[in-house]
């Protein structure tokens, strides 16, 4: 290289610089609890240790040991929290403005969560679904009037305050459960 391009090399240079510079500011940064994985354990820095989901910031948080389809569940339970309360919700379509509480269990187990139930089920159509006895990561809680799922010991129902106030996750699995006796039903080895 002669002398007389050593400054036009330095002028490129820069300008690289500056360019990958101004096109890093303008990318949009990652949130700090982001995970991998296609954000399967949602709001955690890819999962918990144990058998134990965490909430965080009012979602869950999959284990990393836990099956895929759980993860998937989790997630889709986490893209429907805080939705509200919706009589039917969830029933003529996965997607919907709300969902009521068997159209919550229904989207974390079906095409958008779980994959584990073909179409959406009322809450007494999950007192005959899977096997009867609790799971070992998933276990739905149902009767003809109301139903819920406890997966990795969070609790996910639309009864979670009383007032009807549409899906969300709980630590508090016992809660709810004075309407009345639950069958407990789960599916596979989950």
């Amino acid at each position: 290289m002669t002398p007389e391009h050593v400054p036009q090399r330095r002028r490129w240079t820069t300008l690289i610089g500056i360019a990958a510079a101004t096109a890093a500011l303008a990318l949009p940064a990652a949130p700090a609890n982001a995970s991998g994985g296609g954000g399967v354990s949602a709001g955690g820095g890819g999962g918990t240790s144990g058998k134990q989901a965490r909430l965080r910031d009012g979602k869950a948080i999959a284990p990393r040991s836990a099956p895929r389809k759980v993860k998937r569940a989790i997630r889709a339970g986490n893209e429907i929290a805080g939705k509200p309360y919706k009589y039917g919700g969830g029933h003529g379509s996965w997607n919907d403005s709300g969902y009521d509480c068997s159209g919550a269990v229904s989207y974390v187990l079906g095409r958008p969560g779980a994959k584990v139930l073909r179409r959406p089920t009322t809450s007494g159509g999950f007192e005959r679904w899977g096997k009867a006895r609790r799971g070992k990561w998933m276990t739905v809680f149902a009767n003809n009037g109301h139903v819920f799922i406890k997966i990795a010991g969070l609790r996910f129902d639309t009864s979670q305050t009383g007032d009807g106030d549409g899906p969300d996750w709980s630590r508090n699995v016992r809660a709810g459960m004075v309407n009345g006796p639950f069958k407990r039903r789960h599916w596979g080895n989950l």
